[in-house]
């Protein structure tokens, strides 16, 4: 039976079992975050007994047989997920299935992008057009994008964004318009909201340690309430101590032990203190026992596993099992 797979696990059996074109077909339906699962869920398939593969597809027919439908009306995608899942070839060959049998439009395809490619896109456009751009990114990749430029760039770029709430639909129009003539795609007429201070500090939270804090100093010079609005919105390591009990011990089952351990050498009391008693008995005085043994550790590798616990509870949050935002245990 399948019941030790997980449903990500399923996806990923059920998607190889179809087929490039017939899963290219499923994908195309797919947002950015769900394809980058089940991009890494196929990566770690190995050796799958066929009486699993027949049990997977037996289930998934059980689930769908009453339903009429199961399209999910989100074309976002990500080209870097499907390339290591399933090798540089067959993956193109789903990307020009899926590129090129939707409507996606010039800025959509931007997503699919490596940060690098976006950023040497960029590079020579006007700032308010760079700013656009990165708004439309997911914060994930737009972090990523103002890597690859400069202290100032990444400055007057990332405070455009926060002073951005809506931009005319000609404009934006036009913007895709460029951008489709060098891609070949098809046009696109919806339009978004972009930008603003939230949109700022999501893309702050995804930013390198080191560049962060450079650019939140930069940023404070020039504006000092821009700077501290965009603070009060960012969610850092220690704001999970406002997480709520049952999210916490969510999270603590998709962390590794080893990466926790890092992460808490530069925590504070009280944080530690919420994770220790959001565990076993056993469980919390084997990680007291291990972090006090933990020798030192260099900063960067304190900011990286944080970042890498803060990335684990921005999917949490996002697939809706855990509230970042604190308040009431939810039921």
């Amino acid at each position: 039976m399948s019941n030790d797979l997980t449903d990500i696990e399923k996806a990923a059996i059920l998607l190889i079992s179809l087929g490039e074109s017939d899963a290219a077909e499923i994908l195309k339906h797919l947002g950015p975050k769900e394809v980058q699962r089940i991009g890494e869920a196929m990566s770690r398939l190995d050796n799958i007994p066929q009486s699993k593969v027949e049990s997977v597809i037996s289930n998934f027919l059980e689930v769908v047989s009453d339903q009429t439908g199961i399209g999910i009306n989100n074309d976002r995608y990500i080209r870097a997920m499907l390339n290591q899942a399933l090798g540089e070839d067959k993956a193109k060959t789903l990307i020009d299935r899926i590129l090129f049998t939707t409507n996606t439009s010039g800025l959509d395809t931007l997503r699919w992008m490596d940060p690098r490619q976006v950023a040497e896109l960029i590079r020579f456009e006007h700032p308010q057009i760079q700013s656009v751009i990165v708004s439309y990114l997911e914060p994930d990749q737009a972090a990523s994008v103002l890597g690859y430029f400069d202290e100032n760039v990444r400055l007057d770029i990332v405070m455009r964004v926060a002073a951005m709430d809506q931009i005319q639909p000609q404009a934006l129009q036009e913007l895709n318009d460029m951008l489709e003539t060098q891609f070949s795609g098809p046009r696109s007429t919806q339009l978004a909201k972009l930008g603003g201070i939230k949109s700022a500090a999501e893309i702050m939270n995804f930013i390198d340690t080191q560049i962060e804090v450079e650019l939140m100093e930069s940023m404070r010079s020039v504006d000092e309430v821009l700077a501290d609005r965009i603070q009060d919105l960012m969610f850092v390591f220690d704001n999970l101590i406002d997480v709520d009990d049952r999210g916490i011990q969510v999270l603590l089952r998709e962390v590794q032990t080893d990466m926790l351990i890092i992460a808490l050498k530069g925590a504070d009391s009280g944080l530690q203190e919420k994770i220790f008693k959001n565990m076993s008995k056993r469980a919390a005085e084997l990680l007291r026992d291990d972090l006090e043994a933990k020798g030192p550790v260099r900063i960067s590798e304190v900011e990286a596993a944080q970042k890498e616990i803060l990335t684990v509870a921005r999917r949490l949050a996002d697939d809706g099992e855990i509230n970042l935002g604190g308040g009431d245990d939810m039921v």
